[in-house]
């Protein structure tokens, strides 16, 4: 009895030694969990739970937009429309009385153009000549003046920058037009001025430059037979230059004139353009010419009737 007594104790002790060596390595593997985390930045328990939630909402973006990629049905892309398709309706109906790729005489171009005037009012005719020549050298850079035989159709209002004062001029004398010019007044259609008094105009060129207001010698506005230049200036004396690409436009009359006045002024400008054709041009002078109203269709004109 006395030796059972003492194996009681003993297998005490052996669980109690078996338990501690289990016990053990999961004490030792406690702090390796701590050392994972730190207290603060990239490797804190809360840096790591935002960096897990926000790959959480990427993914679910681009989960969303690929449910949206696939149900989206494909737009079939609407054909462009010509640009006479995107004009007015009474432009449309004036475009179907000119033949698409025909070249009319200048009668018959004349005669269209009033027919497919769209506009209430009394539209302008226009001319655009299209040149071969490049007006970036001096001697092609065409530009000229003339008096239409049958005028413009505009009132004039002709201002003569001297003292002393023209006869038909509606506004005349230095000191009355630099006192409208300083206040930014601009009452007249034509500048003319003598060239002793053109220096006083230096300072505004900026103001009429733009406008095509400065008076200029190849213009006929800087002369000293001022009463000459102002009676032009109101019989209708127009000025053309070719711009950047070589075309002259200008405007030779309104639709009211009828054929025959139009085409005296037709025939005036296009006497004019061919008389300035420099020496250096080989060819055709004339490429294309196209007679057009106000906010009306183009109309081809044969280059060989020109």
């Amino acid at each position: 009895m006395a030796a059972k007594a003492k194996d009681v104790p003993e297998e005490k002790e052996l669980k109690e030694a078996e338990l501690t060596v289990e016990a053990a390595p999961e004490a030792e593997e406690a702090p390796a969990e701590e050392k994972a985390t730190a207290k603060a930045g990239k490797r804190s328990a809360k840096s790591q739970k935002e960096a897990e939630e926000k790959a959480a909402k990427e993914e679910r973006k681009a989960t969303a937009s690929e449910d949206q990629t696939e149900e989206k049905p494909k737009q079939t892309a609407k054909p462009t429309r010509s640009r006479l398709e995107r004009r007015g309706k009474k432009f449309r109906d004036a475009a179907k009385l000119v033949e698409k790729d025909k070249a009319y005489t200048l009668v018959e171009a004349l005669e269209l153009a009033q027919k497919t005037s769209p506009t209430k009012f009394d539209a302008t005719v226009e001319l655009h000549i299209n040149l071969n020549v490049d007006p970036r050298h001096a001697d092609q850079n065409i530009r000229d003046n003339l008096v239409l035989p049958a005028g413009t159709g505009k009132d004039v209002r002709v201002a003569v920058f001297d003292d002393e004062k023209a006869a038909s001029a509606d506004l005349s004398g230095v000191e009355n037009i630099i006192k409208q010019l300083d206040k930014g007044e601009i009452n007249f259609d034509v500048l003319i001025a003598t060239p002793a008094q053109m220096p006083k105009l230096g300072k505004y060129a900026r103001v009429l430059g733009p406008r095509g207001l400065m008076p200029n010698p190849k213009s006929g506005t800087v002369t000293t037979d001022v009463a000459k230049a102002v009676q032009e200036a109101k019989a209708g004396r127009v000025e053309y230059r070719v711009d950047s690409t070589g075309i002259v436009h200008i405007g030779i009359g309104k639709v009211s004139f009828g054929q025959k006045k139009l085409l005296e002024n037709a025939q005036a400008v296009v006497a004019s353009v061919k008389g300035n054709k420099p020496s250096s041009v080989k060819g055709a002078y004339v490429k294309v010419a196209h007679l057009t109203t106000t906010m009306g269709p183009s109309i081809t004109v044969s280059v060989s009737d020109l």
